[in-house]
């Protein structure tokens, strides 16, 4: 990768770790080590909240789903806004103001134990899931620059980021988050700008290339519960879905819970509902241009160089006739985005749009059977977006800007897998361990625990990192994931603020609501997971209150001695 590269990787990396053990004052006890003493500002915790969903997920598996599939994947986020602004004026008053370490604390007050307890174990199958596909992304990363299997790529980021989180607290998670901000916007911006210097068109003619294959579609206002990304899936599947990631989900909770007071924590997540679809917009707009860049300049067969390897081992003849036959598609698809991009007037706009299009198809039939081959060679099924953006980066960014880029990529995912293993340590603790099995221990006991379960938690996750890779898109893997927990765990909180709602409600309407999403994902696949949000809670809402309803079992008299 070069030596300048190196150094600034290493740099970086170096600078974050130190700088992370330095700000680990204050953790002697759980509440500093938990939550930093409640007392992190407001724009701090705010760009802690952005960065932890700004991951190397972010960096690797939306630019990728923005090359392969456009901008529409940005209408997922549609429904955040409204999110923030309902959080910011119910769970965040409630969940801050009852002084609480974990969301599910709160569960124990309204409800009962049973109820935080199972609401809790979700919890921690979901964020080990979740966890687990953070650490794949830069794992990825390595995998396709140096040729290493995958398990132990998984090791050389994961290992190293489980040390550092039982360290350093959730304080020394936070500062890590706001530079890793810092540079992930940098070194986008500076791809964008890299992107548009070295196209042989003009930025306009870029767009409208992007814009002839649907990937400059930002809307679909078609209701259907089997697409993955509309306009109505976006406003009502990821309302919900925000509703029950940044007010249920204690890797989120935890971070307003860190800020002085309930206002400060208000602005910390209105900060995500300004800014938070700009931000994705520009990392979907980045994997567009990498889109668009590769109609002039010839991408790879196969993005993943190790796969391609394999193939060219087993199948060596049949992979070069593909070859052959993808440079002329290329060629000639080529040929057709200059002219696209040379056509004036819209007769010859027209014609010339339908002639690349046709020529965009060629290409990736042949992208198809080659995808295919791989997966008679190797028995995994081949889905190569998550190296797209990898293999653009190490081919194409000059010395220098690649460095920083995998510095941007590896920081994200130390952040952010920082603050996943620092909730998952804090939930196994407090609702599980404390409350079940040594209440009365000292705080340095609960340390102690609180790292033993960081390490637990990490290394689980670095196992599931070694499938997660395999799944597709990770972007749309950590959502899936979420989307089977979360809209069962948001039904809960909201029976929590109906006065009528009971604890047989909670518990049973839990139940339910995580029974439903199952039989529709088992029975209906083709129901799109954003929906998955909504039927869960409604379901956990719908049921909680029947049973709530009913009257409440209650014992018989004694009946009178006979005399």
């Amino acid at each position: 990768m070069g030596t300048l590269n190196w150094i600034i990787v290493l740099g970086y990396l170096t600078y974050v770790v130190v700088d992370g053990v330095r700000r680990a004052k204050g953790t002697k006890e759980i509440e500093g080590y938990f939550l930093a003493n409640r007392s992190l500002p407001w724009w701090a915790v705010g760009l802690s909240v952005m960065a932890t969903q700004l991951s190397a997920v972010t960096m690797i598996g939306t630019t990728g789903q923005g090359a392969t599939d456009g901008i529409r994947f940005v209408q997922f986020y549609f429904g955040l806004p409204i999110a923030m602004v309902i959080l910011g004026v119910t769970l965040v008053p409630f969940l801050h103001g009852a002084k609480v370490f974990t969301a599910y604390e709160y569960l124990e007050r309204r409800f009962d134990a049973k109820t935080r307890s199972l609401t809790a174990f979700l919890f921690l199958i979901l964020r080990s899931l979740s966890c687990g596909t953070i650490i794949a992304a830069p794992a990825v990363v390595f995998s396709a620059i140096f040729h290493w299997s995958l398990p132990v790529s998984v090791a050389i980021i994961g290992i190293p980021t489980v040390i550092y989180t039982m360290i350093g607290g959730v304080q020394a998670v936070t500062w890590a988050d706001v530079k890793q901000m810092v540079i992930i916007v940098g070194a986008l911006v500076a791809v964008v700008v890299v992107l548009f210097v070295k196209m042989p068109v003009h930025p306009g003619a870029a767009l409208h290339i992007a814009g002839a294959t649907g990937r400059l579609k930002a809307f679909d206002f078609h209701f259907t519960l089997k697409e993955d990304y509309t306009f109505w899936s976006g406003i009502i599947g990821g309302t919900f879905l925000m509703l029950s990631y940044f007010g249920t989900d204690q890797s989120q909770v935890q971070r307003y819970l860190t800020a002085r007071s309930v206002d400060e924590a208000r602005s910390s997540l209105l900060m995500s509902a300004y800014w938070k679809i700009p931000l994705q917009a520009l990392v979907l707009l980045v994997g567009v241009l990498v889109f668009v860049f590769y109609q002039f300049k010839a991408p790879p067969l196969l993005y993943n160089p190790a796969q391609e390897a394999q193939v060219e081992a087993a199948r060596g003849p049949q992979y070069h006739a593909l070859q052959q036959r993808y440079a002329q598609a290329f060629a000639a698809r080529e040929a057709a985005a200059r002219t696209l991009a040379d056509a004036e007037g819209p007769r010859a706009k027209s014609e010339a749009k339908a002639v690349f299009r046709d020529r965009e198809a060629d290409v990736d039939t042949i992208r198809s059977d080659a995808l295919a081959m791989v997966t008679q060679v190797t028995g995994d099924a081949s889905k190569d977006v998550n190296y797209i953006m990898p293999r653009f980066v190490i081919d194409q960014l000059p010395v220098g800007l690649s460095g920083i880029f995998i510095a941007a990529v590896m920081a994200a995912a130390m952040s952010s897998i920082a603050a996943e293993l620092n909730s998952l340590s804090t939930t196994s603790v407090i609702d599980l361990y404390r409350r079940w099995i040594r209440p009365e221990a000292s705080d340095k006991h609960f340390l102690t625990v609180g790292k033993i379960a960081t390490a637990f938690w990490g290394l689980l996750a670095c196992f599931v990192a070694t499938y997660a890779a395999r799944l597709g898109s990770l972007i749309e893997v950590v959502n899936l994931f979420g989307s089977f927990f979360y809209g069962s765990i948001l039904g809960v909180f909201l029976l929590a603020m109906i006065k009528r709602a009971r604890p047989v409600g909670a518990f049973f309407g839990l139940i339910a609501g995580m029974a439903a999403v199952a039989g529709v994902a088992y029975f209906e696949p083709e129901v799109t997971f954003l929906w998955y949000n909504v039927i869960g809670a409604l379901v956990v809402v719908g049921v909680g209150m029947a049973l709530s309803l009913l009257p409440p079992r209650t014992s018989a008299s004694p009946q009178p001695s006979a005399r």
